[in-house]
């Protein structure tokens, strides 16, 4: 990919992925991804900041190359994991007297994934700058947007501030900036849901960090730049700080039929009764779409058939993965069938206690629903309907 100015003195020398279609071995990325690293020279000194995947080293390389860097002075590193850091010993070795600039977490954890040398490290606090003549780079701390060790970098002057993975996008785009709101909210938002949605009660500190800042574009380590910052910054606060909405979240797995059915039943019962409703079947969907439902999902249901003693496999993952990334939802509960037994109510339920949900009433039944069951369907479909509107 070429090098792509974005002010003087401040170019993306990253790397686009177009075809990688999963990510950590868990996240799907269906319009792929990018590695955003960024070259900054002041009138004195150099840096890069972050690097990119040892897969995509070579365009990272190139791009380096391309810029004439003959030197790197400091290479920041805002955050130790893999996609922006296993390149980092190689371009350790292209430019030895280049410093590592980082805090005390993240210079801990590449020292143990990489072995780097800690001499190779200059360690920051939070509000400490940089000056490369002409560019002032400020550091601000901020852990747990997703790891530990997270930092932004801010340049004053030029009035950007790089987020790292927070305010960032699995999209690969040609474009520099994204500039289709609707485009982006698709994109952010499934980003949000899938990695940032279990940190949502730090990121309102965080966003409001960047609007006490004068910023004019905001440069994530994934995806496009946004030249619009309160567009994504306005997202974020919906997202992480807004109440969720009369929407239930039905993920289900059937295996010969019965808990489709039951699933059929109880999705026209909420529609009558005014709840929106989002369905997905766990045999077939995108388990980021599921993600995306869930980050304003009043209700959550688990639908799955008993399997031995417990829930479907993919029951039990949904079950994990809602737990996992801890969206706002209200009320829970399970419905489902069997045949001789188990504890798949129990199974699902103490799976994701830890949201703090109010469980309503399971409907679990015996091979085919009959008519009781349709009935006690219908009635959960009355009873998550008043709880939606005793919490509006």
């Amino acid at each position: 990919m070429v090098v792509r100015k974005i002010k003087d003195g401040i170019s993306w020398v990253g790397a686009i992925d177009w075809d990688r279609r999963l990510f950590d071995s868990l996240v799907p990325t269906p319009k792929g991804t990018s590695y955003n690293a960024y070259l900054i020279r002041g009138s004195e000194k150099t840096a890069l900041l972050d690097t990119v995947d040892e897969t995509m080293e070579m365009d990272l390389i190139t791009n380096l190359m391309t810029e004439n860097v003959d030197k790197l002075d400091y290479i920041v590193i805002h955050h130790t994991e893999q996609d922006h850091t296993s390149c980092l010993p190689l371009v350790l070795d292209l430019y030895p007297t280049a410093v590592i600039v980082t805090n005390a977490k993240c210079k801990e954890l590449l020292i143990e994934f990489f072995g780097i040398d800690e001499g190779r490290f200059t360690v920051i606090e939070d509000g400490e700058t940089l000056d490369l003549g002409g560019k002032t780079l400020q550091f601000i701390l901020a852990p747990w947007v997703h790891w530990p060790d997270t930092m932004f970098t801010y340049i004053p002057e030029d009035k950007i501030i790089f987020t790292t993975d927070f305010l960032g996008s699995h999209l690969a785009t040609s474009d520099l900036f994204i500039n289709d709101p609707e485009r982006l909210y698709e994109s952010a938002k499934r980003y949000y849901a899938e990695i940032m949605m279990p940190f949502a009660g730090s990121i309102p500190t965080y966003l409001d960090k960047i609007e006490s800042l004068n910023v004019d574009i905001i440069a994530p380590s994934h995806g496009p730049l946004y030249d619009n910052p309160d567009l994504i910054l306005g997202y974020y606060r919906q997202w992480a700080a807004g109440a969720p909405k009369n929407t239930a979240v039905i993920a289900y797995v059937s295996m010969h039929g019965s808990t489709k059915k039951m699933v059929d039943i109880l999705s026209n019962a909420l529609v009558g009764e005014g709840v929106h409703v989002e369905r997905f079947n766990l045999a077939e969907s995108d388990t980021g779409l599921l993600a995306m439902a869930l980050v304003e999902a009043k209700t959550i249901i688990i639908a799955t058939p008993t399997v031995l003693f417990g829930a479907h496999p993919l029951a039990v993952y949904a079950a994990y993965l809602t737990a996992a990334i801890k969206p706002k939802a209200k009320y829970a509960t399970v419905i489902g069938s069997f045949g001789w037994g188990g504890k798949t109510v129990k199974q699902i339920s103490d799976m994701i206690a830890p949201l703090k949900c109010e469980m309503i009433e399971p409907v679990y039944v015996k091979g085919q629903a009959v008519e009781k069951d349709i009935t006690a369907l219908k009635q959960l479909a009355k009873t998550i309907a008043t709880k939606h509107a005793e919490s509006n």
